[in-house]
């Protein structure tokens, strides 16, 4: 059990209104050491950093942490959340069909260009959330050859 902890962590939870618990600052390390990790995996991550933590206290520090903007909650259709600490810079997901990998992309090209609309509708809009769907490359019939 390692009980450490980057004293910028505390100070990112309290800059955004958060108490700092020695859980969310465990939880908000592993998510930002991990790769789009899914709850089991985190609350492993921050056992091994704390001791015992509830699945009930990691799902409510997920949530609190998520509403913060501290961490990104993932959710590809037909697959379990995922979280990653990758903030504030609106990328995108790619989606294997197959195994269910993630990985990153930025933007297709420009400064955000999928944050216009066609129709906004009078949408104040801040984030756009794409998934590109695929096959990875470990999964495409191209790499078997």
């Amino acid at each position: 059990m390692t009980t450490s902890q980057n004293p910028g962590t505390a100070e990112e939870l309290r800059h955004a209104g958060m108490r700092v618990t020695a859980a969310r600052v465990a939880l908000l390390e592993t998510v930002r050491a991990g790769d789009h990790l899914g709850v089991e995996a985190i609350a492993c991550g921050a056992r091994d950093r704390l001791g015992h933590i509830s699945l009930q206290a990691v799902y409510e520090a997920l949530h609190a942490l998520s509403a913060a903007r501290l961490i990104r909650r993932v959710e590809p259709a037909g697959s379990r959340a995922l979280f990653e600490g990758r903030v504030g810079d609106n990328h995108h997901h790619l989606v294997c069909r197959s195994c269910g990998a993630v990985a990153d992309v930025d933007c297709a090209v420009g400064d955000a260009l999928c944050l216009t609309a066609s129709d906004d509708r009078g949408f104040s809009i801040d984030e756009a959330e794409v998934m590109y769907w695929g096959l990875c490359p470990d999964c495409s019939p191209a790499s078997s050859i």
